[in-house]
């Protein structure tokens, strides 16, 4: 069986100066790179919504495949992808829940203090971030998964840095309440 290593930037270089030039095998050799890591981000994203997630990653590499000819190789395609990838799924986010709506408990919760949590079970964990609203499950991943900084999530969204903060807290509230319930 065929182990696949990670890519290198040099190896990704080259594929991407090829496709920007027309050639699609390789960019479908960039699809076959990184389209896990891209799906994995969208899919948390998008609430553990396979379907949205296929779609979501499918977007973001015809996106890909669209811009590839702005890319300056100022970081590597892995980083530009996901940023990019991220993007689209941040945009549907806004798109299917612009109001995105606070309760007053919800609020209170948010503003109790961040004690750590244990959740038994991954998958637990996973089906109780699924259920987040959408901006708290997005800075949510973005913060405690992809390791983003409150400020480059306030670039992304278009929302301030305190937002972003409260809205992390407004998450691990509700997470806590939903796991303490579980158990």
């Amino acid at each position: 069986p065929r182990t696949e290593s990670a890519p290198t930037p040099d190896a990704d270089s080259d594929l991407v100066r090829r496709a920007a030039d027309g050639d699609m095998r390789s960019f479908e050799a960039l699809y076959r790179r990184h389209a896990g890591r891209v799906h994995g981000a969208v899919w948390r994203l998008s609430g553990m919504n396979e379907a949205r997630a296929e779609e979501l990653t499918q977007e973001a590499f015809v996106r890909a495949w669209q811009k590839l000819g702005s890319f300056r190789f100022e970081s590597a395609f892995s980083t530009w992808l996901h940023r990019l990838a991220v993007n689209v799924a941040l945009m549907d986010l806004r798109a299917r829940d612009p109001e995105d709506a606070v309760e007053n408990e919800v609020l209170e919760a948010a503003i109790e203090p961040v004690t750590p949590f244990c959740a038994g079970e991954r998958s637990d964990l996973e089906q109780a971030v699924a259920k987040l609203p959408p901006r708290a499950r997005a800075v949510l991943v973005l913060h405690d998964v992809e390791g983003w900084k409150h400020e480059a999530i306030g670039r992304e969204p278009g929302m301030a840095v305190g937002s972003s903060k409260a809205q992390l807290h407004r998450a691990r509230g509700l997470l806590r309440g939903m796991l303490g319930d579980a158990s």
